[in-house]
């Protein structure tokens, strides 16, 4: 069998925390503020969306709800960060530094006092991080990230710092984790091997060259393949991605990997 194999369109986001200049090989068109760039979700995985992220500034304080907690009409998030670049001192809060009360996150966040309560980590290219739904976090200026997520857009902010953007403390408090992060949601790429993530919504791994028999027995069926160095190529066609691009395939054995390249792959668990 060969497969189907297509390369996922794109779609580039304007975000007031975004990027005019982005790195190699995107471009932002015509000065535009680009945040993040989507890889649209196929037909065959709708449930999984990759996307690039590029911050300027801090993005809102924010949580997301569980499929267990959303109410009609809102989804379930879970997502993870793999750190790409980071400029000097680049952080990310995710998490409390202690538990506290939903009184004590409300007050807070109408006061501006929640980014003192939030765990900021000193972040680097490797690093690795899980976020279980209901964790509040936000990303910090100077980062370019891979994110993987649930296909979901449901978004709670409960601090903007007064960008005139709607706020949803009652949902977020509703479904926050008022607790510290778990360490062990956290690592590098060297700590953790190929398998960077293995969540109850989705896996995600990354290879460095061809994948081995135990990649090859976890990807059997459809799953997404993001180089970040190198292409990777479909059998028999001319379809291909190379950085900057994601190809759709129906199973791993379908495709075809540069020998040096580096490729993240995600399906769902």
């Amino acid at each position: 069998m060969t497969g189907t194999v297509r390369r996922l369109p794109t779609r580039m986001v304007e975000k007031v925390w975004g990027r005019t200049a982005l790195p190699e090989p995107f471009a932002a068109p015509d000065a535009a503020r680009i945040g993040e760039i989507w890889f649209e979700p196929p037909p065959e995985l709708p449930q999984l969306l990759v996307k690039y992220l590029f911050t300027s500034e801090k993005l809102s304080v924010q949580v997301h709800p569980s499929d267990a907690n959303a109410l009609p009409g809102e989804d379930g998030k879970e997502e993870c960060w793999l750190v790409l670049d980071a400029e000097p001192g680049a952080q990310l809060a995710i998490g409390f530094d202690e538990t506290v009360s939903p009184e004590q996150i409300e007050a807070a966040a109408r006061d501006g006092s929640i980014e003192g309560l939030l765990t900021w980590h000193d972040v680097a290219p490797g690093d690795v991080y899980f976020l279980p739904a209901g964790t509040v976090h936000a990303i910090g200026p100077g980062l370019s990230l891979v994110e993987v997520q649930q296909n979901s857009d449901t978004t709670f902010r409960l601090y903007d710092y007064g960008r005139p953007r709607e706020l949803h403390l009652d949902r977020a408090l509703a479904v926050a984790d008022c607790g510290p992060y778990a360490p062990e949601h956290s690592g590098t790429v060297d700590e953790r091997g190929q398998t960077l993530i293995d969540a109850p919504h989705f896996r995600l791994e990354r290879i460095e060259g061809a994948p081995d028999a135990q990649i090859l027995a976890k990807y059997a069926g459809p799953l997404l393949a993001l180089p970040l160095s190198g292409a990777v190529r479909a059998q028999g066609s001319s379809v291909q991605a190379k950085a900057g691009e994601c190809l759709y395939a129906s199973f791993i054995s379908a495709l075809n990997f540069d020998g040096a390249g580096v490729t993240l792959l995600t399906r769902p668990a």
